[in-house]
């Protein structure tokens, strides 16, 4: 398949839209950007500064089973499915919560291929210091997806229920969210991760021992990893954050100004793409 910036007629571009994918660049180069609707997938990177119009055509099909909905649930799901589906349950947002013990997993084959695999904790700086779980297959896609500019992993436990617990120990004396507006402004400062990695396992030295003992000296690894820094492609960070949304606002246009976490940088706003996953659309890039 094509990127669609290689095709003529950009306009015809329609579908779904997912979540985009983000490749990690380096030192040198950001990372690159492509947005997904439908079948399409649109190279972003090279259309900074060029005009970009993205019109919701009213329909909003479920990102899981493709059925149309009135209302879209947890970026993208049909009311059936968000009610349904193992990634769906409160859980996956509260791992400390699992309940797979229980024999109460919505669907425990769904749940032994994504929840018991080796996870890790991070600290990442998207708007100040945060901390963070992930599948330790899913770094650094997870830092590149919250718009991190640095991140470190400190810890690798056995399963997503540990990391719960784990993180649930870290949010006694660091936050887990990012401010986005902060985020999209540019404006955040490096932070010295090694020296906070080191300040926070002290702090929780004991706490982390006592888990430990519970689920198991060798389930809980400290990692000796070095900080990632990541870098995105924006001309000009906005220095006020206004949002649209497509649930008041069926298009979406302005100069494409940069691309960060899940977002669209326009000079008329940002979009957050992610929350509109399964809302089709219509692409235009001039």
């Amino acid at each position: 398949m094509s990127d669609l910036f290689s095709v003529a007629d950009v306009s015809a571009a329609r579908g779904p839209l997912r979540k985009m994918d983000i490749a990690p660049g380096d030192a040198e180069t950001p990372a690159q950007y492509t947005l997904r609707a439908g079948e399409q997938r649109i190279g972003l990177n090279a259309h900074l500064g060029a005009s970009l119009r993205l019109v919701h055509t009213g329909a909003i099909h479920c990102v899981h089973c493709g059925r149309t909905t009135r209302k879209s649930f947890a970026q993208g799901y049909c009311y059936p499915c968000f009610k349904s589906l193992a990634q769906c349950d409160t859980c996956i947002v509260k791992p400390e919560t699992c309940h797979y013990h229980a024999g109460t997993c919505r669907e425990p084959t769904w749940g032994e291929q994504h929840c018991f695999q080796p996870h890790v904790v991070y600290l990442a700086n998207s708007s100040g210091l945060k901390v963070g779980i992930t599948r330790k297959t899913q770094l650094p896609t997870r830092w590149l997806d919250q718009g991190a500019i640095q991140a470190l992993p400190i810890l690798e436990v056995d399963n997503r229920l540990q990391s719960g617990l784990v993180e649930t120990l870290f949010k006694q004396v660091v936050g887990d969210r990012t401010n986005w507006r902060a985020m999209l402004k540019g404006d955040v400062a490096p932070l010295d991760l090694l020296a906070e990695r080191d300040r926070l396992l002290a702090a929780l030295d004991q706490e982390l021992a006592a888990l430990r003992q519970r689920v198991g000296d060798q389930a809980i690894g400290t990692l000796a990893a070095a900080p990632v820094a990541l870098h995105y492609p924006v001309l000009e960070f906005p220095s006020k954050v206004v949002s649209h949304n497509f649930d008041k606002s069926p298009e979406v246009s302005g100069r494409l100004m940069g691309l960060k976490g899940q977002y669209l940088i326009f000079d008329t706003g940002v979009i957050n793409l992610r929350k509109f996953g399964g809302y089709e659309v219509e692409v235009a890039i001039e």
